[in-house]
């Protein structure tokens, strides 16, 4: 009889955690979601001004533990110049992170980079969604 009471309040707190999920709502982002299937890379091409063709590039969405993680690329040619956070979770250690990972990216021109300490998480989602990205230029 005693554990009736906790096994009534923990099933009430947790129907009452699934009747106002809300799947539309996302978790968390630092710039706009551009709005296409989840794992669909989208592609752009411009001439550039130096004749070579700039290509905007966005990887895949990675969903990690502490939330989605999707990276956008720009090239000129083969060269990366440009990374931007898509989506990325809310949290301490990713916004301490994603300046490294930006620069270690536009350094290494890969995605064979390194996993930032406190934040191993968001940087193999960051990885797994640039390498989509550099896969998806190439096709």
């Amino acid at each position: 009889m005693k554990r009736v009471l906790p096994v009534i309040a923990l099933s009430v707190i947790g129907l009452t955690t699934v009747w106002r999920y809300d799947p539309s709502a996302p978790a968390s982002s630092t710039a706009t979601a551009v709005s296409q299937p989840a794992r669909t890379p989208s592609l752009s091409s411009s001439p550039g001004s130096s004749g070579s063709y700039t290509q905007t590039v966005a990887g895949s969405t990675v969903a990690t533990e502490k939330g989605d993680v999707r990276v956008e690329l720009t090239f000129e040619g083969d060269r990366i110049t440009s990374v931007r956070m898509l989506t990325a979770p809310d949290h301490p250690q990713t916004t301490d992170a994603v300046p490294q990972l930006i620069q270690e990216t536009l350094d290494a021109q890969s995605a064979d980079i390194d996993t930032v300490s406190g934040a191993t998480i968001t940087s193999d989602g960051y990885k797994e969604s640039l390498q989509a990205a550099i896969d998806a230029k190439g096709a």
